[in-house]
């Protein structure tokens, strides 16, 4: 490939590759340092050797490249913040978790259905000064007031940090807050919230009083609350108050890209300046001052919008075009691309795992690389005709590229995204810029009322087109399993099938069907393995009960007789379904006894009763039951004790005493996850 013929390319690669390697390894500091210091004097030393022969350009290059992928190494290492002994979670006891602290408002979430949810960052706890970003989560009230960025708080409540996954195959919530370097989450009740006198005037700060400020004088003049919502996602950034059931239409339609401010979003602003600045003349230093202005535009607006990570590599990535735009040099694409992840990653490196920030990187890579390939299977004569053509094959190359990796973490697929784009994309432009223009005199205290509800009707009607796609629930693929080893394998494919037919040639074509090969071979053993599998799994369900059996891809599930009553769909045995390709065969009520590979598991739930001639391996304690658990050993001691989430808290802690007393094993789903055999 000639993309690999550009140094900054392999340069990228290799830094990203050490920051996967410091990711699943965990070096310490010193190591990553001094791997980082070894093969920069590698560099130094085959720099200045003498260049009679090929072999020192070689070592240099190679050592290069080794540099690099030891920067991203310690990149990676040195901006884990629980490596300074003032992080927060240096001084969090396991033992006793509540906690009076001083935090900072630094951004609005998405509430939940019983907390409003912010990040914060620790400014004390518990009378020590302290540092890190938190989560608060404040129980809803109709008395506490929205908090602005900036704004101190003085909080008494619960702290929990991050814990294992609680079901299998579950999204994995806690990994992805220690992404966003989110160690812990604090949950407050209203009445124990004081606002303190303390103001943190950042930048975030004053954007977010611009924000507010554009919101109120919309709302002032009237501007429909589920319209507004869509708006203020699509220029500002901010997708807190969009309702499940619009992002579900958007989701199911294929266009929750158009939610997120991204490449398109920042891409126009970037032609929209560009526009504005045409009246003046195109000498060198009036050159200067218009790519001065387009940038300072750009990362305006990027503040503006919160400087989310899709905002950030978006204006990072068309800063680096209006450098080539203005300075009359030609931008190789794949230079860009790779610059901007590179300074993205050396500045914030969890964002590698963001599933956002990969999806983006893909799309944008596969649109520059495959969307010419398929633009040339057919030439329009008309141009009307030429422009959908080009939006249908820009769609298709951003859907092929980002296909398998969306199905790994979605398990779902949009079949009528390219409609949605091909209806949705031409009128994009006019709302942008009607947005845009509204924004800036709503931040001036000026709305123009016809300009206002034109693009009020225009959100209205684009949602709308999205309702009306999203209906055709019969083209929204979902539960497809797909396997990481898999998605990788699937990858190969795609890779070496378009390599080949950019330049057809023999060898491309065997590598090609060799990935299929590969392909089927992977598919073929996920198959077999899920097929030989045996597992007993008794999962976390808050006020329930629930246990699964599995033979091969066959599953039987034992449930409460509440839950067997009322037919209620378990969403959390459903991810475990689709991640392991197995089918819900039967569902039973839950039995006193089971058997499970030699180890014989009684049950005892509400009634209390249990078999004293049994002497049962593991002992499972379901829907409260009134037992004494000592009285209960003295008959016969099992091998584990094992309570799930329909258990009181207060009855599980009494029985944990006692089995600590005991010397017996102790699981609590609650608190370690799911119990599997």
């Amino acid at each position: 490939m000639r993309v690999l013929q550009f140094p900054i390319i392999k340069i990228t690669g290799g830094f990203v590759l050490g920051l996967l390697l410091a990711h699943y390894t965990k070096p310490t500091f010193f190591i990553s340092l001094l791997a980082l210091l070894t093969c920069f004097s590698a560099v130094i030393i085959t720099r200045f050797l003498p260049r009679k022969s090929i072999i020192p350009k070689n070592y240099f290059g190679v050592a290069t490249l080794f540099t690099a992928f030891t920067i991203g190494v310690f990149a990676f290492v040195s901006h884990n913040p629980t490596r300074n002994k003032n992080h927060y979670v240096h001084f969090i006891s396991s033992q006793n978790k509540n906690c009076i602290a001083i935090i900072s408002i630094k951004e609005k979430l998405k509430n939940s259905t019983i907390n409003y949810r912010y990040v914060a960052e620790m400014i004390s706890l518990n009378g020590k000064k302290s540092y890190g970003k938190v989560l608060l989560n404040i129980k809803k009230s109709q008395q506490i007031p929205r908090f602005d960025i900036g704004t101190s708080l003085k909080i008494g409540g619960f702290f929990d940090t991050n814990k294992n996954l609680k079901n299998p195959n579950q999204f994995d919530y806690w990994n992805y807050l220690e992404n966003q370097q989110i160690y812990g989450q604090i949950y407050v009740e209203s009445n124990k919230i004081k606002i303190g006198t303390f103001q943190d005037k950042s930048i975030a700060y004053y954007a977010s009083l611009l924000r507010n400020r554009i919101i109120r004088n919309l709302e002032k003049n009237h501007f429909h609350k589920s319209e507004l919502s869509v708006v203020v996602a699509l220029i500002l950034g901010q997708q807190q108050d969009i309702s499940p059931e619009v992002v579900r239409d958007y989701q199911y339609a294929g266009a929750v890209h158009v939610l997120s401010v991204s490449g398109l979003h920042v891409g126009f602003i970037l032609l929209f300046i560009t526009f504005l600045l045409k009246p003046f003349p195109n000498t060198k230093s009036s050159s200067i001052i218009k790519l001065i202005v387009v940038i300072t535009f750009l990362w305006a607006f990027g503040i503006l919008a919160g400087l989310a990570p899709s905002v950030l590599r978006s204006v990072t990535m068309f800063s680096f075009v209006a450098v080539g735009m203005y300075l009359r040099r030609s931008v190789n694409i794949y230079n860009t691309l790779a610059v901007s992840a590179l300074l993205i990653l050396l500045f914030q490196p969890s964002f590698l795992f963001d599933v956002g920030f990969q999806l983006s990187y893909l799309a944008l890579y596969f649109i520059v690389w495959l969307q010419p390939l398929l633009a040339g299977i057919w030439k329009p004569k008309y141009k009307i005709v030429n422009y959908f053509w080009e939006i249908i094959t820009v769609s298709f190359a951003a859907q092929i590229g980002t296909f398998p990796i969306s199905i790994y973490y979605f398990h779902q697929f949009p079949g009528l995204f390219f409609v949605t784009n091909i209806v949705i994309l031409p009128g994009m432009s006019l709302i942008l810029g009607l947005g845009v223009i509204v924004m800036l005199l709503a931040a001036f205290d000026w709305v123009w009322l016809p300009l206002l509800k034109l693009l009020e009707w225009s959100i209205w009607l684009l949602n709308k087109i999205i309702a009306w796609v999203a209906s055709f629930e019969s083209f929204i693929f979902k539960d497809i399993p797909l396997h990481f080893y898999t998605m990788w394998a699937l990858y190969l494919v795609i890779f070496s099938s378009i390599i080949w037919l950019k330049k057809p040639n023999y060898y491309k074509l065997v590598i090609s069907l060799f990935t299929i090969i590969l392909l089927q071979l992977t598919s073929l053993q996920m198959r077999n393995s899920n097929q030989s599998t045996e597992e007993f799994i008794v999962f976390n369900r808050n006020g329930h009960s629930s246990i699964t059996k599995r033979f091969g891809d066959k599953i039987t599930e034992y449930t409460s007789d509440y839950l067997q009553k009322k037919g209620k769909e378990n969403l959390v045995l459903k991810s475990y379904l689709v991640a392991n390709y197995c089918v819900l065969q039967k569902r039973k009520l839950i039995p006193n006894l089971f058997y499970f590979k030699n180890k014989k598991i009684l049950v005892i739930d509400s009634t209390g009763a249990y078999l004293e001639k049994e002497r049962p391996d593991i002992l499972l304690l379901i829907n409260c039951p009134k037992i004494n658990l000592e009285r209960v050993f003295q008959h016969w001691k099992p091998q584990k004790v094992v309570v799930d989430a329909s258990n009181y808290k207060s009855y599980c802690k009494a029985w944990k005493a006692t089995c600590v007393k005991e010397k017996i094993p102790f699981h609590d789903t609650a608190e370690k996850g799911f119990f599997k055999l």
